[in-house]
């Protein structure tokens, strides 16, 4: 069960992860300068570019992936899924998010829509974990 809790929050940080990846570039750059701006961070970022607008982006869809991760996972649980399935599709889940984000990063988009398919497939796998 440690592990499944462990996924989900490695859910939880990514999107964190990929906005601190987004504002790197801007911190210790002051603002007039065009640094990293606390005051107004959205409308920065969406003035960014290249990988800090990809990392913005990736952490927008680490977001919306988040609920039904999370709902599939308590829903999986809750019908008594075993615990050893419910772990094994979790960790290929979080595995397959940080792959996603690589390619968001790398900018590899026909790569990343296939990795985010194969995602969704392990999520609704998740989700009828208790079914089969």
């Amino acid at each position: 069960m440690t592990t499944i809790l462990l996924c989900v929050l490695a859910a939880a940080l990514m999107p964190i992860a990929c906005a601190g990846i987004a504002k790197r570039h801007g911190f210790g750059v002051r603002r007039r300068d065009g640094g990293y701006d606390n005051h107004a961070p959205r409308e920065w970022l969406a003035r960014q570019t290249g990988l800090p607008a990809r990392a913005n982006a990736a952490q927008a869809n680490c977001f919306e992936a988040l609920p039904f991760f999370v709902g599939a996972v308590a829903i999986a649980l809750a019908l008594e899924a075993p615990a050893a399935r419910v772990e094994a599709l979790a960790l290929a889940w979080v595995a397959l998010r940080i792959a996603y984000v690589g390619c968001y990063l790398a900018d590899r988009a026909l790569a990343r829509s296939v990795v985010w398919l194969a995602a969704m497939g392990v999520n609704a796998a998740i989700l009828f974990a208790a079914s089969w």
